[in-house]
């Protein structure tokens, strides 16, 4: 077997130990090469040649790009989202795509929980206003319920959602879901009560996304559903942005049809420093950063270089999203 070309397109870490240290072992004399997400040069002068692609998710890989491609065998994203690869164009000329999916579970529950606190104690919110004079009770300016008094409901149940979800078990929270692809009985093994998606918005207290993003699920929600939840409610959204109706997100905090929400993604990404999105009271928007640890980023790197190293033996790898 040839010494392998192996091309890298990324602009979000610095940090390539992890590739540098097991694919060299695995394959003498092989070659790592890094682009950024403007690679067009890069494709020109070496890309091409590339036998496996590792991609950030930002990176768009679309037909044009695939077409080029003379013996690559394999498209390896670091992440879960691959909507900037053309799956059926690298399908059609014998690449395969994979993912990585699951790989920060108990990150985003992490998250998520921590999200709830934010908005349950208000840390911040006491902080911010300890110059109002007020002290004691008398800074309190809502009810303020005990988390296991509140209802969570899970939009997406898979092994993200489920991870939540027994996170907030473990709190006493009571925990209800929306998964139409996810048998009754498997939702009901991790403590999550399943309910249509408009009976979960009328209960929750929290609702939190965890839908994979297909055009399927492109605006899932919109106004529509969040003025069927709680005045008092919270949205906690770390899937995709485009899962939802930004502008509508927008608006129901604004116009207090919900209490707040927080994201860690948006629609545009990477963001300009003006998206309408940022800047708002009780809209608590984070840098995409939900998934990251030390921890993460090892079994991610792991799982993508495992997946892009069995495409390149031409073996069917764990995470295929085009087979």
């Amino acid at each position: 077997m040839k010494e392998p070309l192996i091309w890298i397109i990324d602009e979000e870490w610095c940090d390539y130990e992890v590739e540098h240290d097991i694919l060299p072992k695995e394959y003498p004399g092989c070659t790592i090469r890094r682009s950024t997400y403007d690679y067009k040069t890069d494709l020109e002068e070496f890309g091409y040649r590339a036998d496996v692609i590792l991609a950030q998710v930002y990176a768009s890989i679309p037909k044009e790009t695939i077409d080029r491609l003379e013996n690559c065998k394999g498209i390896a994203v670091y992440g879960g989202g691959y909507d900037r690869i053309d799956t059926q164009a690298a399908k059609e000329k014998g690449i395969m795509v994979t993912n990585v999916q699951g790989y920060c579970a108990e990150d985003i529950a992490d998250y998520v929980m921590a999200a709830m606190y934010r908005f349950n104690k208000k840390l911040d919110f006491f902080n911010d206003n300890l110059r109002n004079g007020l002290w004691g009770a008398g800074a309190v300016d809502h009810p303020i319920h005990r988390l296991s008094n509140c209802v969570l409901m899970v939009v997406g149940c898979g092994r993200i959602g489920q991870t939540v979800a027994v996170r907030a078990k473990a709190l006493e929270v009571r925990v209800v879901g929306y998964d139409p692809n996810v048998p009754e009985e498997v939702l009901k093994k991790v403590g999550i009560e399943p309910v249509s998606m408009e009976e979960g918005l009328a209960q929750a207290d929290f609702v939190t996304v965890h839908v994979k993003y297909t055009p399927a699920t492109h605006h899932l929600l919109s106004m529509k559903h969040f003025s069927q939840m709680k005045k008092s409610a919270v949205l906690i959204n770390s899937a995709r942005g485009g899962i939802l109706v930004e502008e509508d997100l927008i608006a129901a905090v604004d116009q207090g049809v919900i209490a707040g929400a927080a994201v860690d993604v948006i629609t545009h990404e990477p963001p300009t420093p003006n998206e309408e999105i940022f800047g708002h009271k009780n809209l608590v928007v984070t840098p995409h950063v939900s998934y990251i640890s030390v921890e993460s980023y090892r079994e991610l790197k792991l799982r993508t270089i495992r997946n892009a190293m069995k495409m390149y033996r031409g073996e069917r790898p764990d995470d295929l999203v085009n087979g």
